[in-house]
């Protein structure tokens, strides 16, 4: 079975703008990291969508692979810095962090 590539562009731009919202909506942090997460994997979709497209280069597999291991490298050290505020702060809410900085 053979998808066509606008599949999986659209797939991945609705993935793109469903984490885009939550980025832009969310006041959690832990909520926020979860609408990044899913930005890259929309990322990793148009990636895998392109080489499957063109089977003779390998680079979209490859490229999905490094995305993949930066991301899960960011939402480790993301969780990191999210437990040491709320160790601080005893909150995960963003915009009662902002407003106890001041």
């Amino acid at each position: 079975m053979n998808i066509p590539i606008e599949h999986y562009l659209i797939l991945s731009a609705l993935l793109f703008c469903l984490g885009l919202l939550t980025v832009l909506t969310r006041r959690n942090t832990i909520v926020v990291l979860m609408g990044i997460e899913l930005m890259l994997n929309a990322a990793n979709i148009n990636l895998i969508g392109f080489a499957r497209n063109d089977t003779n280069h390998p680079a979209g597999q490859m490229f999905t692979l490094f995305v993949i291991v930066i991301a899960a490298a960011s939402a480790a050290v993301a969780l990191a810095i999210v437990l040491n505020v709320y160790d601080r702060y005893r909150t995960v809410n963003l915009d009662e962090i902002n407003e106890m900085k001041h």
